[in-house]
């Protein structure tokens, strides 16, 4: 696969005609003498004057805004999900310092800001949104990191030009037609000894049984595979890890995953059924979450 090619072709997407004002809205931000803080909210301060109305104007623009929050000079960004959740839960398991880290499906980057208190050789981020890339810019414009943010999807990861040392794929794995398959890309983007944070919605049960919606999961048409743990874990080991570690499971709930007027649609109340939240609208188990670790060994 000529990468190079795929991504001079995706670089015109950020001239689409509903992506170029935003574009263009980034270039006429300030630069800023900032503090930088990691915490559960990614939050950016200065002692410089910032137009907030003008900042916001902008950051609205770039709507919806799932994964965060983010404090922009104290303009508020309240994401539809709190991901210092998730993040919280998968931070005592690894420690970055020093390698080279990949998240796929990376969005608008919060994971990657947030990693880089760890002091990673290099991140990158793979995500074909031009929208999402544009959030990531609009924070990066201040922050000044050394982030990579690639317009490409977890089916270029075997042909990139480097292997990572810990690859996060957080949320992605549901939207995948052919699982294996995606895992085994997340496997080859491994250096030999290699880690992979992996989360996906899972169903319970004992044995390697995976649920398949007819239309939709949660009002989501393209969510293919609802697998038990032990249905994940013949799928990774068919990728070629050799090792599988249930790091635990968490039930998705609103104090996560919420509507707030940074997205203007719906969200996981409107997913569930209203007589009885353990269902999905659709009358499937409601959303509840795997998080594994795997090893390329």
């Amino acid at each position: 696969m000529d990468l190079e090619s795929v991504r001079q072709e995706r670089s015109k997407w950020m001239t689409w005609k509903n992506i170029a004002p935003l574009r263009e809205a980034i270039d006429t931000l300030p630069n800023l003498k900032i503090t930088f803080t990691q915490g559960d909210t990614v939050t950016l301060r200065s002692d410089e004057e910032i137009n907030i109305p003008e900042l916001e104007k902008i950051a609205r623009m770039m709507m919806p805004w799932r994964k965060g929050p983010f404090d922009l000079f104290g303009l508020f960004i309240d994401t539809e999900w709190k991901s210092d959740q998730k993040y919280n839960f998968l931070r005592p398991h690894f420690n970055l310092s020093g390698k080279k880290v990949a998240d796929i499906g990376c969005n608008n980057g919060y994971y990657m800001f947030r990693f880089l208190e760890d002091a990673p050789a290099k991140v990158v981020g793979f995500d074909p949104s031009a929208l999402f890339k544009s959030q990531f810019d609009l924070i990066n414009h201040f922050v000044q990191s050394d982030i990579v943010y690639e317009l490409l999807g977890v089916e270029h990861l075997p042909f990139y030009e480097e292997k990572f040392d810990v690859i996060f794929c957080l949320g992605v794995l549901y939207h995948r037609s052919d699982p294996v398959a995606m895992l085994k890309a997340l496997y080859n983007g491994l250096e030999k000894d290699g880690e992979l944070y992996l989360d996906t919605f899972i169903i319970a049960g004992d044995e390697p049984y995976a649920l398949c919606p007819s239309e939709s999961y949660s009002k989501i048409t393209n969510i293919y595979f609802v697998p038990t743990l032990k249905a994940l874990e013949n799928w990774c080991i068919r990728a070629g890890f050799k090792t599988f570690e249930v790091l635990g499971t968490v039930v998705t709930t609103s104090d996560e995953q919420r509507k707030t007027d940074w997205i203007e649609s719906q969200s996981l109340e409107d997913f569930l059924d209203p007589d009885d939240t353990s269902k999905t609208v659709e009358g499937y188990p409601a959303p509840v979450r795997g998080y594994v670790r795997l090893k390329k060994g």
